[in-house]
């Protein structure tokens, strides 16, 4: 059987699959933190993955495509002599200071389908660290912001509470009573913290008042 005519559509197929798999890596890169889509930061996890991938496509892809050019070898082993050091740098630092976090608690904003306040917690170190997000619009377009990071290595870091004020405002209340308040703007961008520190809570406190004319009993005041 003739396999020569398998080649390039074999090759083209690689050289689609790689070139797919490495703009993905690319633009997760490219997205940053702040605004980024959602759908590109869960693409952490599979990033290695995906540059593994893209290398073994591009090389099979000049391999077929290429049986009978002079250019075969010296692109083949450019990509492995670039390509192999580089995912495995990826892959080292992805174990090293990857830490996948959980999902604590997702909850949409007031009166606001297309708004959500999403507080992961990763639990990996000795301490606990807390990352809150606000994330605003539909998927496939749903983007996402940094709210607060917190680090529980004592009660003044350690994250009690988040909630929703209003439909764009965000309190976010440490276990010592720290409260830090953020504004959203109408696109998703966080303003500013406000910091403030917790109202104390009114303790009701019984006294006991005694009368001669008669028997004690007990009433109840504010203090």
């Amino acid at each position: 059987m003739n396999h020569t005519r398998y080649r390039r559509p074999a090759a083209l197929l690689l050289l689609t699959l790689g070139i797919v798999c490495a703009a993905a890596v690319v633009a997760w890169v490219a997205s940053g933190d702040e605004g980024g889509l959602v759908l590109l930061t869960e693409l952490y996890a599979h990033i290695v993955p995906l540059g593994w991938l893209a290398l073994a496509a591009l090389t099979g892809a000049a391999l077929l495509g290429l049986a009978r050019s002079a250019l075969r070898l010296p692109l083949v082993t450019a990509l492995l002599v670039v390509g192999v050091p580089l995912m495995l740098l990826a892959g080292f630092v992805s174990v090293t200071f990857g830490r996948p976090s959980a999902q604590e608690k997702t909850e949409p904003a007031p009166g606001r389908g297309d708004r959500r306040l999403v507080v992961e917690r990763d639990s990996t170190l000795l301490d606990p660290v807390w990352h809150v997000y606000v994330q605003q619009g539909r998927r496939p377009v749903e983007r996402r912001w940094s709210v607060g990071f917190f680090d529980g290595d004592s009660d003044a870091n350690a994250l009690r509470e988040t909630v929703w004020t209003s439909p764009d405002r965000i309190r976010m209340t440490t276990r010592e009573g720290a409260v830090h308040e953020v504004t959203i703007a109408p696109g998703g961008r966080v303003g500013q913290a406000e910091v403030s520190r917790e109202k104390p809570r009114r303790v009701r406190r019984l006294v006991l008042r005694s009368s001669s004319a008669t028997a004690a009993a007990p009433s109840v005041t504010v203090s």
